[in-house]
């Protein structure tokens, strides 16, 4: 499988779905299943049973994952698509619209 070019701790925004333009930060990634959790965004509401973390239960409202396709990188304000490079033997991200270095 190839290597995932969305990471954890990466600025996002949306490109396609409900949440169409919103930004946010990754919270979790899921290579396997191609999916991405972004905080604030694809709110779901859940109802839990009570329990020692809550102990009333109730509705709770929480981000659910989202396919990876649907969000790109934002860098400097502007979303880009993200290529690799081998720079001192190692291999980092680059943006595309920029060219510069992610990580």
């Amino acid at each position: 499988m190839a290597t995932s070019k969305i990471k954890k701790g990466d600025l996002v925004r949306v490109i396609a779905g409900k949440d169409k333009d919103k930004e946010g930060k990754v919270l979790s990634v899921d290579t396997k299943n191609s999916k991405v959790v972004v905080e604030g965004v694809n709110m779901v509401t859940k109802h839990t049973k009570p329990n020692a973390q809550n102990p009333s239960g109730g509705i709770i409202s929480q981000e659910a994952a989202l396919d990876i396709s649907n969000v790109m990188y934002v860098s400097k304000g502007k979303v880009t698509r993200i290529g690799f490079q081998i720079n001192d033997g190692k291999k980092v991200r680059v943006a595309k619209a920029t060219g510069e270095v992610i990580d």
